[in-house]
Parts: C-alpha cells; sequence; structure tokens
C-alpha cells in the first residue's frame, strides 16, 4: 500500500501559487511608496499615506510572499526528503487559508491604523492570536512529517526549515506580549505592549534582527540546500560544512539583534554583545554561500543556459554580499555613519531582493510546473529575460541607496570652523532626490520581472493539471 500512496502536493501547489500573487501585490506597494518619496502629492489619502503603506508593504512581502514561499517549500522539501505524506494533511490545509486570513487581515488594519507600532510585528492582538494557532498547527504538520519518515537520515534542508519553524514560534510568543483593551468593546483590537521603554526596544530587535535570521535566512537556506543540489544534479559540496553551518548560524544569530540599538539607552556592554556576535556571522554565513556555490562544481556549465540556476546561484551571491556588508555595519563607528541613512534601506533590499526573492523565485520556479505536470515552465526565454529584468532593478536599487546613504550621513555629521551644522536636515532631503528616483526605477523593474513570473505561472497552469506524484520508496532518489 505504501508503494501508492502519493504525496500531498495540493496544499504545496496553493502556497507556490500564492507566493508569486503575494509577490506581485507586496511589491507594488512597494513602488507606490517609493514614488510617494519622489513625489510627495501622491499621499492622497491618509489610509494610503506612506506611514500606513509602509507597514503593509514589509508584512506583504516577508510574511505573504515571503512565508507563501517558505511554507510551500519545506511541505514539498520535507515529504521527498522523509518519503513520506505529509502528517495531518487536514491541518496542512488549515494553515493555507488561516495564513491567507492572516494576510488579508493585514492587509485591511495596517492602512486603517490598527499597529503596535513596531517594526515587524505590526499587527494586533486578535490577528496575533490567529498566527499563533495557524503557525502551531504548521509545526504539529512539518514535525509530524519527519516523525513518520521512512529513512533514518533527516536531510539538513529539513534541520533549517525546524529551526526555523521553532524559532520564530518562539520570536512570535515573546514579541506579541500584549495587554488587551477591553474598555472599548470585548472585541476591541487596541491592546498595550506589555514591556516599556528600552525594554520594548531590546524585545523589538531580539525580533526583528531574529525574525531576519530565521524567517529570512534559516528557511530560506532550507531552500537552498534541496533545490540548488537538485537543479545542479550535483550533491551538497560539503554536507559536513552544512550541519556546521546550521549549528553555527543558530547559535550565533540570536544575539545579534542589539547593533540595531547602537548610542541608544541600550546598556554598552549589551551594544558590544550584539555587534560581537554580528562580527562573528560573518564565518558561518559565508560557509553556507560557499557551500551552495561549491555544489555547482563540475557543473558550471549548467549556469549558461539553466535560468533557475541563474536565480539561485545569483541569490547565494546577494547573500554574501548582504552577510558581509550587515557585519561591517554593526560596528560601532560604521553604524555611527550609516544608521538612520538610507544605507540600511539599501542593505536589507540587497539581502530581501537580493537573496530571499531570487531563491524564492528560482525554488517557485523548480516546483510549479512539477505541480502541474509538466517537465518545464510554459517560457524558458521569459524566465531568462525576468533573471536579467530581477538583477539590473536589484543593481540600480541598492547602488542609488548605497551612495545616498552614504551621502546622508556624511551630510548630516559636517560641521563649520564654529561647531555649526553645515547643512540643514532639509538639504540631505533635497539632495537625496536623484537617488530615490533611481531606487524607484530598480523596483519598478524588479516588479516588473513579479509580472512577467505571473504570466508565466498562469500559462504553465493552463496548459497542465493537477498532479500527485508517487511516493518513492526508501532507497528512491528525492
Amino acid at each position: 500500500m505504501q508503494s501508492q500512496a502519493t504525496y500531498h502536493y495540493k496544499v504545496v501547489r496553493q502556497f507556490s501559487v500564492m507566493t508569486v500573487i503575494w509577490g506581485v501585490v507586496g511589491m507594488l506597494v512597494g513602488v507606490i511608496i517609493a514614488a510617494q518619496l519622489v513625489w510627495p502629492e501622491l499621499n492622497v489619502h491618509e489610509f494610503l499615506s506612506y506611514g500606513r503603506l509602509r507597514p503593509l508593504h514589509t508584512n506583504a512581502v516577508i510574511f505573504a510572499f515571503g512565508g507563501c514561499a517558505l511554507f510551500a517549500t519545506s511541505y514539498y522539501v520535507v515529504q521527498r526528503t522523509c518519503h513520506t505524506p505529509l502528517f495531518a494533511p487536514g491541518l496542512a490545509a488549515f494553515t493555507f487559508w488561516g495564513w491567507q486570513l492572516v494576510i488579508v487581515f493585514a492587509a485591511l488594519s495596517l492602512p486603517l491604523g490598527y499597529t503596535q507600532g513596531k517594526e515587524y510585528a505590526e499587527l494586533e492582538w486578535p490577528i496575533d492570536l490567529l498566527i499563533t494557532v495557524v503557525w502551531v498547527s504548521y509545526a504539529i504538520v512539518f514535525f509530524g512529517t519527519i516523525m513518520k519518515r521512512t529513512v533514518r537520515h533527516i536531510y539538513v534542508a529539513n534541520w533549517f526549515f525546524g529551526g526555523y519553524i521553532l524559532t520564530v514560534a518562539l520570536l512570535h510568543v515573546v514579541n506579541s506580549a500584549a495587554v488587551p483593551v477591553f474598555s472599548a468593546g470585548i472585541l476591541s483590537p487596541k491592546s498595550y505592549s506589555a514591556y516599556a521603554g528600552v525594554q520594548d526596544a531590546m524585545i523589538q530587535w531580539w525580533y526583528g534582527h531574529n525574525a531576519v535570521g530565521f524567517f529570512l535566512t534559516a528557511g530560506f537556506l532550507g531552500m537552498m540546500y534541496y533545490f540548488v543540489p537538485k537543479q545542479a544534479g550535483r550533491p551538497v559540496y560539503s554536507y559536513r560544512l552544512s550541519v556546521v553551518h546550521f549549528w553555527a548560524l543558530i547559535f550565533t544569530y540570536m544575539w545579534a539583534g542589539p547593533h540595531h540599538l547602537h548610542y541608544t539607552a541600550l546598556p554598552d556592554w549589551t551594544q558590544s554583545v550584539g555587534m560581537i556576535f554580528s562580527l562573528i556571522l560573518l564565518a558561518p554565513s559565508w560557509g553556507g554561500m560557499i557551500n551552495g556555490i561549491m555544489t555547482l562544481s563540475g557543473a558550471w556549465d549548467k549556469l549558461r543556459d539553466d535560468p533557475i540556476l541563474k536565480f539561485l546561484i545569483t541569490s547565494l551571491s546577494f547573500y554574501g554580499m548582504s552577510t558581509f556588508e550587515g557585519p561591517m555595519m554593526s560596528i560601532k563607528t560604521v553604524n555611527a555613519l550609516s544608521h538612520y541613512t538610507d544605507w540600511t534601506v539599501g542593505h536589507v533590499h540587497s539581502g530581501a531582493l537580493g537573496w530571499v526573492a531570487m531563491v524564492t523565485i528560482g525554488s517557485i520556479y523548480y516546483l510549479l510546473p512539477r505541480m502541474f505536470g509538466k517537465t518545464e515552465m510554459y517560457s524558458k526565454s521569459l524566465m531568462t529575460t525576468h533573471f536579467w529584468i530581477a538583477t539590473i532593478g536589484i543593481v540600480l536599487y541598492i547602488a542609488s541607496l548605497w551612495i545616498a546613504g552614504v551621502m546622508q550621513g556624511l551630510m548630516w555629521r559636517a560641521t563649520n570652523a564654529d561647531g555649526t551644522l553645515t547643512y540643514s536636515f532639509v538639504e540631505s532631503v533635497k539632495a537625496s532626490y536623484p537617488f530615490w528616483t533611481i531606487r524607484l526605477l530598480g523596483g519598478l523593474l524588479f516588479f516588473s520581472g513579479m509580472l512577467i513570473m505571473t504570466y508565466n505561472m498562469f500559462r504553465t497552469m493552463a496548459g497542465g493539471k493537477a498532479v500527485d506524484a508517487p511516493v518513492l520508496a526508501a532507497s528512491g532518489a528525492h
């Protein structure tokens, strides 16, 4: 009977399609707010103002686009590597609909101004509770599948997926701790944070940086460790290095959050701990990047005409650049120049577009045809076009903000001989406009690439039908 069982691909299909759709939505909002910085008159209504749309953008691209990608790939990888269908497929179906409901609630509540005022977890307590229920269900499905595996070994991609699932649960519960305000009615979404002052800031950046470290790094490294070897047709360059990468990364990342709070009321020793662990992070990060790129040893020729590998390997290059830049920016003297400037925004998007989005796009391009009974996407040439448009867009985006950021930092610290400031703040804003315009162009290019991907996806779906592959025997390939 086991040989006749099939993998549960329906939930993978659903999350894969919604990854692309939410990517378009989230990046459209990003383009709009980039345009609002260049043309402030585009702030046409308070619900559509920069201050309301900016948190909508971050939540949409991180938790809607990135989150759906993580659900899709982890559900696919854990089945294929454990040689067993998903544990509790009904619960897996609930995680899909529950997560979409969370996203819709966020898309409605954030423009309306319902927010705890935090960098990422900007939702109110009823939505926080729904997130918790969905996430616990996700953990049950994922770890339940690992428990019922028919092979002894747990492949390293599942280590990264499992690490991210457990850590995000911890982060969400602690950071979202709040006291609901019932005076306005039992269903009032308002609440007060359970923390105050610098403790609230420390909790927020413990959460915020570990959301980067686990949601946006460990989870997507799970993708990398499965889809790069699969698409390259080569084993992981060093399996031992992948395990060292995992343990070094998950231990070190937890301590890096205070580097967001240099020169604040946070105690100096805490700031220094954050800086030191951020510098240590360079080693496991680059170990993982090298491991991924060197997996192509003996198969570099495939990069010439394989657009999926182009996305995956380029994403690793940006991962390497971002994980070098981050530790450098955590050094207090560098941070004194970079913090509060557009350099930070450029760094974030080097990781978000270059690493997270590119590895996601490559992985989804791998999944989509297999989910609909096809051997490849509708158009390989459109995939290649998407790659080049996206890459050029990223380069324009981050290069313009690097320049703008350094310029802003230098203008803010410039003083005259008598000690007065050389430039007013508004002069630095005026000088930033050309670079914001280039950033908008880069964002438009990246967004255009997502539209190409959407067209390619629907044409692929139109020519195929939903399929569930038979479960492989324990000795079979993944």
